[in-house]
């Protein structure tokens, strides 16, 4: 094996852990929304979603300032500061539950999405140029896998430690009042303590692990083809600005297919103890999506058309989720995880395509649009509660994203000059 395949392989073991921990911290929230709506007494309207919106917007507030961080550190030192810092807002979680602060959560949560900003705008765009740019969607899609069985884990699991007895834990709240309300609510609250301390230990041993291995160093502003030398500025390149666009659209529909699908399951009259699991079935449809991309990209079709296909089943499954009744309705937002798998891999590679010198500053603007993930939710949160709309009905803000995405794969990613 040349060093350079060793280095492409040693590169994608590790950063495959670190995506492994990626989908665990991110795809907890949709357990954790329902869990924080019982301890915090919150509403059922929006109030629920800013768990998404403290963890998502982080990645705008932070992109740009990660980005300067990982030019003095390096990428790999940059990779142990960014699972530092999320250990950090896991522990913000202890006193939030002693005092159960919905506020001092939101705070643990946008400081975790801190972490994980500076580690995506390092471990992306190293994934992307490790290896040659035509199969960057297909180790993305390995990166992906590592994700989205975390993703498929992390609900079962917090699940089972948060909500074990959720269906007799709403009727035992619905009989208790004042001071004994508050003492058990105080309780429940405790069970979030054990799981997000072992979180915290686990993300230091990975920090010093990933700074102590054999992890080759790169500068994606080197390594990336088409070094820009023309004087050019970062929003020079339509394919980037068109590409950030599409990935806030994206991630957007990507955080409602996997975090809404619980309150939504609630809403149609699904029991809580069924519902919580459902994040799982939409990570699970993403795991098979990027098994597909593996074997698919770029042997039989290119990073384009495959994103093109993923647009037009999200068009059809939100349509059939908007359409359908009962747990036809449901499977269709969990299919959405089968389509979406596809998407990030894909806006990707063509959106830093051609970038050169710029790739680090356009890597970080991407790792920005991120923040669909805290506005999305949000705006279906609000029409959810509205008079003649509803859960349901409010799936239909997600057909103009997919309509964006299918337009990007098709002609978009194409334009490099305006």
């Amino acid at each position: 094996m040349s060093t350079d395949r060793q280095h492409t392989t040693s590169a994608v073991v590790i950063i495959g852990v670190l995506f492994f921990l990626f989908g665990f911290v991110t795809w907890i929230n949709g357990p954790l929304i329902s869990y924080l709506k019982i301890v915090c007494e919150l509403d059922s309207g929006a109030e629920p979603f800013y768990v998404t919106f403290a963890f998502y917007i982080a990645y705008f507030v932070t992109a740009l300032p990660m980005a300067w961080v990982l030019g003095k550190t390096g990428m790999k030192r940059g990779m142990m500061y960014g699972l530092f810092t999320m250990a950090l807002g896991a522990l913000l979680f202890i006193p939030a539950a002693q005092t159960r602060s919905y506020g001092l959560f939101l705070a643990g949560l946008f400081v975790i999405g801190t972490g994980l900003s500076l580690l995506q705008t390092a471990s992306n765009p190293y994934i992307t140029v490790v290896g040659p740019i035509e199969s960057a969607a297909a180790r993305i899609s390995v990166m992906g896998i590592c994700n989205k069985l975390a993703g498929v884990l992390a609900p079962f699991a917090l699940g089972a430690l948060l909500l074990a007895d959720s269906d007799t834990l709403q009727a035992d709240l619905e009989a208790l009042q004042g001071p004994l309300l508050a003492a058990r609510l105080d309780e429940l609250a405790q069970r979030v303590v054990m799981p997000y301390g072992v979180m915290a230990a686990c993300l230091v041993a990975l920090g010093l692990m990933v700074n102590f291995s054999g992890l080759p160093e790169l500068d994606p502003e080197v390594d990336a083809p088409g070094v820009a030398t023309d004087g050019r500025g970062i929003f020079s390149f339509p394919n980037l600005v068109w590409g950030v666009l599409a990935l806030f659209l994206y991630v957007g529909v990507e955080v409602m297919a996997g975090d809404t699908i619980v309150v939504y399951g609630t809403a149609i009259g699904l029991p809580l103890g069924e519902a919580k699991h459902l994040t799982s079935y939409t990570m699970a449809g993403m795991v098979v999506g990027y098994v597909l991309g593996i074997m698919a990209i770029p042997r039989f079709i290119s990073q384009s058309k495959a994103l093109a296909v993923s647009a037009l089943a999200g068009v059809v499954l939100t349509i059939g989720a908007t359409q359908l009744q009962g747990y036809a309705s449901v499977l269709c937002i969990a299919g959405l995880g089968l389509a979406n798998a596809l998407v990030w891999p894909a806006i990707w590679p063509l959106a830093i395509n051609g970038l050169g010198r710029h790739t680090k500053t356009g890597s970080a603007l991407l790792i920005m649009a991120i923040a669909g993930g805290a506005v999305l939710p949000l705006v279906y949160g609000k029409l959810a509660v509205e008079p003649g709309i509803g859960h349901q009905n409010a799936y239909w803000m997600m057909v103009p994203c997919y309509l964006f995405i299918l337009w990007y794969g098709m002609k978009g990613h194409k334009r490099l000059n305006w």
